[in-house]
């Protein structure tokens, strides 16, 4: 799992994405009607016409972030694949916005990592809402 931000994003300085599904923009508060969005990797030539890693709309939850995340948009490092060990690879919205460029980068940091994820979840889990470099990221430690 990585992060990207508002910050980082294509085009920088934008919360846009490739494959808008319940968001018009990156976003979310992390619960599971309201999920942020994440990044997956692709198979061909970017955009709108690639071959998804995971379908726009497929959800996930985050045990070590306690948020449910959706797929909208596609990650261009991540079409390099998962590290070593990792079945996949997320690339998580974290915002970032009002936090600042070096907040952000420093909330990226934290969360990147490998860790349990669970595919399609139920709507049962626990959930901290809200935007991942709201300063909860601080209180998350690092992916394991």
């Amino acid at each position: 799992m990585t992060g990207y931000s508002y910050w980082d994003n294509s085009p920088a300085g934008s919360a846009a994405v490739s494959n808008s599904v319940l968001h018009a923009k990156a976003g979310g508060t992390g619960t599971y009607a309201d999920p942020i969005t994440v990044a997956v990797g692709f198979t061909g030539s970017g955009g709108r016409t690639s071959s998804m890693d995971w379908q726009p709309g497929t959800r996930f939850y985050v045990p070590k972030l306690q948020r449910y995340l959706i797929v909208e948009d596609i990650c261009g490092a991540c079409h390099l694949g998962a590290k070593s060990g990792a079945s996949t690879r997320l690339d998580v919205w974290i915002d970032g916005a009002a936090a600042g460029r070096a907040a952000s980068a420093t909330c990226m940091d934290r969360i990147t990592g490998p860790g349990q994820v669970i595919v399609d979840p139920d709507s049962s889990h626990p959930v901290t809402a809200g935007p991942i470099s709201n300063g909860t990221c601080a209180t998350q430690g690092s992916a394991s």
